[in-house]
């Protein structure tokens, strides 16, 4: 019954947009203005989106986690149901009674599971997207969390993402110039991806491995894995959740700066990229550290060109003109061939947005970022940024992007955001050398 009443709310979506386009057209043969009529089914298509996806469980609700950032280029009184039933969802996630707990520990560990453990608690934890987290203590004595797959959470997940497929093209109410297919593929791919146990075991242990003896970051140890359950040692720590409510400013530079840190270097340095870096898996340890979990959603990176791409695309934006930014957007694919685009608008709305380079250092804050996401998505048909398009291979980079801008901003976070690009991609330090001599004059500052 719930997975039909989720598939039924999936399904209304096209059908209420193609009811607004065949209501707008009567709207617009009445002699209402095309571009309004245009705007209001555009608005009243992105807040039915939201809702429908916060009020969805398993994928569709990490999809709509991953969209959260978009909410920010709404009116106020059009995201307010989006917030709604993604604060619902947060605080409603399913428990799993004692009994099913029991029953899945037994299924995957064994019936002699609890000889595993010297202690085991059966009030949950924490609530993960697609199961439960419990505490317990391991034979040894090490305190250790107990992640546990809630029962047919992955026929749910594959039931949502069938749908979302379907649906897929609502997406061009934000970029109409995008391949949504090929990008919304890519996503679906990842979120599949993170319900594999087996794959975050490993990926787990390959950050723990990197950074075993590191002064900034911990990544626990795996202890078992089999199966719907991953067994870690468990972190104490001060959740980077607390530290947006209450943290000092200290708290909240260091944790930003200590996450971006953690993502672009461990692509560059170990060729694996972190895409998951929301407040919910980050804590800050007693002794400074960076405590790190929950490595389902990870990447082999970088794809072969993506240096490349980096650097012509920041040279292009930082010092570039507009032809030589709009020779290097269509090189790289973030447009299609034939598109028109205006690149003299291109390259101001760019060089916004990458303000923070600018500077020795820099706040990001949620107004500034609701500032850029404005400006990007901005239902306008004169928009450039919404002409441009996602090359798919790309797509794991963008979500681990778009998550930690997010984060920065909710951690208020100030560092020198240029220095740490340029500690993960050395080749940047040219350009950003060329950039400081020669600043680009009207830059709007923060």
């Amino acid at each position: 019954m719930r997975r039909a009443l989720r598939s039924a709310k999936l399904v209304a979506l096209p059908v209420a947009f193609a009811g607004r386009q065949a209501a707008g057209a009567g709207r617009r043969a009445l002699g209402r203005p095309a571009a309004e009529v245009n705007r209001d089914i555009q608005a009243r298509t992105a807040e039915h989106m939201f809702e429908v996806l916060g009020e969805l469980k398993g994928c569709a609700a990490k999809l709509g986690q991953l969209l959260a950032i978009y909410q920010l280029a709404l009116p106020r009184d059009i995201a307010a149901p989006y917030q709604a039933a993604l604060a619902r969802l947060q605080d409603s996630a399913p428990v799993m009674l004692p009994a099913t707990v029991h029953s899945v520990l037994a299924g995957h560990l064994g019936p002699d599971w609890r000889e595993l453990f010297r202690e085991f608690d059966d009030r949950r934890a924490a609530a993960a997207s697609i199961g439960q987290v419990h505490r317990g203590v391991w034979h040894d004595g090490r305190p250790v969390a107990v992640k546990v797959m809630y029962p047919g959470a992955r026929a749910a997940v594959e039931s949502d993402l069938a749908q979302l497929r379907r649906i897929s093209t609502l997406a061009s109410v934000f970029l109409p110039g995008a391949d949504v297919k090929a990008v919304t593929e890519a996503l679906c791919e990842s979120v599949c991806a993170e319900l594999d146990y087996a794959a975050e075991a490993d990926n787990q242990r390959a950050f723990a491995r990197m950074y075993a003896g590191s002064t900034e970051f911990r990544v626990p140890d795996v202890l078992a894995q089999h199966g719907d359950v991953l067994v870690s040692e468990w972190l104490d720590g001060v959740p980077a959740a607390r530290i947006i409510e209450s943290g000092s400013r200290a708290q909240r530079d260091r944790v930003g700066e200590a996450m971006m840190r953690f993502v672009l270097t461990g692509w560059e340095q170990h060729g694996l990229l972190y895409c998951d870096p929301h407040p919910g898996n980050l804590r800050l340890l007693a002794d400074g550290r960076l405590g790190v979990m929950d490595f389902g959603a990870c990447a082999p990176w970088p794809h072969p060109g993506f240096t490349r791409l980096v650097v012509e695309m920041c040279d292009a934006i930082f010092n570039g003109d507009p032809a030589t930014l709009e020779t290097a957007v269509r090189t790289h694919g973030f447009a299609f061939p034939g598109r028109t685009l205006d690149a003299e608008a291109l390259g101001a709305a760019l060089s916004a947005c990458a303000e923070p380079v600018r500077h020795p250092r820099f706040r990001i804050t949620t107004p500034w970022l609701r500032k850029q996401v404005l400006r990007t998505t901005a239902l306008r048909l004169t928009n450039v940024m919404r002409e441009l398009t996602l090359p798919p291979e790309c797509t794991p980079f963008a979500r681990a992007a778009l998550t930690m801008v997010g984060t920065l901003s909710q951690l208020e976070c100030e560092c020198d955001f240029g220095a740490e690009l340029e500690r993960s991609v050395p080749e940047l330090g040219e350009v950003f050398a060329v950039m400081r001599r020669d600043p680009v004059p009207g830059v709007p500052a923060n």
